[in-house]
């Protein structure tokens, strides 16, 4: 019998995917990670709170398996909140999921299954991995139910994963599905509502989380056109995002979006909705998973965030690794600090995170 350690949030989608995985033969083992201390241990929501880590343990008591709580806080402090904060003092934008899923859950989660013997670890996310015939190797594919798709923030598991990963929600086609399971199978948490926010910021205020963890402080300085000339005054560029139009303070004849900084004059740069466009971009901290290197110009699909439609590219790799990426139309509001994924298809190719 093969062993699998699954990541359980207390969630639905990894209580049903653990449920699932017993179903098919597999020996589970629940795994809920401890990964920061909450100010409030009971709130709403969440996934590492003492909340959810109760509900992982019902469902785990229900299925008869076993239930583990790993405590990864230093890990996550190190790996994730500090890159967060530092991704912010350098006037970038973070995905912290992203780098949790690495670091987290296809790192020490991994090396813990190793310690319990497992063949395998599981989660809940809505993604495939299969071994593809037309590639020779197992592949990373988007979910079947493209609009729960969540292949875009697994991009970063290391390659050596490929095949060791269990994504049992998969095929499923809606979430409603996933619902009905748990509760023919009376797991309490079948009417769970799903968490939105970034789990060591329930409160969604993430500068008030920079202000009170993190040597960033409100600095006002001028808001600028690509010119130069100064339009305004900002409150602290962590204040800002690319895209950004609300909030800026300005009257000018059109309206104004951020479309950049400049962290040495403290300036947060605007321009109108035309100066949002870009063709190109690159792409540095690479990590491929269908090759070794990009030896050719490479024709992909690209998502510049988890919630963007994929946009027609070609791509190819530099010497240094990095990627320079085309796209076939202008995009809107590229981001630095946010991760660009690429497919061929419905396989993931690798992605990145988006230079300034």
């Amino acid at each position: 019998m093969k062993k699998v350690l699954i990541g359980m949030s207390g969630g639905v989608d990894s209580s049903v995917s653990a449920l699932l995985l017993k179903e098919k033969g597999y020996e589970v083992i629940g795994a809920t990670m401890k990964l920061w201390e909450s100010d409030d241990e009971c709130v709403e929501g969440g996934c590492c709170n003492l909340n959810s880590t109760m509900d992982a343990k019902r469902v785990c008591d229900v299925l008869n398996i076993p239930h583990y709580v790993l405590n990864f806080k230093e890990e996550f402090n190190k790996c994730v909140i500090q890159d967060f904060i530092s991704e912010y003092k350098k006037c970038r934008t973070p995905n912290p999921c992203i780098e949790c899923n690495k670091y987290m859950k296809f790192g020490a989660m991994y090396e813990k299954a190793k310690e319990l013997g497992c063949d395998y670890i599981a989660t809940g996310h809505y993604a495939k991995m299969e071994y593809s015939d037309e590639y020779g190797k197992y592949v990373l594919r988007k979910a079947k139910n493209l609009s729960k798709d969540q292949s875009y923030v697994l991009y970063n598991m290391p390659k050596q994963l490929l095949g060791k990963v269990l994504f049992p929600l998969g095929d499923f086609k809606s979430k409603e599905d996933v619902r009905k399971i748990a509760k023919e199978h009376n797991l309490s948490v079948a009417s769970k509502p799903d968490s939105e926010d970034i789990c060591f910021i329930p409160d969604g205020n993430y500068k008030k989380f920079l202000e009170q963890n993190s040597s960033i402080v409100p600095k006002e300085g001028n808001i600028v056109n690509r010119k130069g000339e100064i339009l305004g005054r900002h409150t602290g560029l962590y204040n800002y995002t690319i895209g950004q139009r609300k909030g800026l303070g300005i009257s000018y004849k059109a309206p104004l979006f951020v479309i950049g900084f400049n962290k040495e004059r403290n300036e947060v740069i605007v321009g109108e909705q035309q100066e949002l466009y870009r063709k190109e971009m690159k792409v540095n901290e690479v990590n491929l998973l269908l090759m070794d290197k990009i030896e050719r110009t490479l024709d992909v699909t690209v998502k510049i965030r988890y919630a963007s439609k994929p946009a027609e590219a070609i791509i190819n790799q530099t010497e240094s690794g990095n990627i320079q990426v085309i796209f076939k139309e202008p995009q809107r509001g590229i981001t630095p600090g946010q991760s660009a994924v690429f497919y061929i298809g419905d396989v993931v190719v690798g992605g990145g995170k988006i230079q300034d």
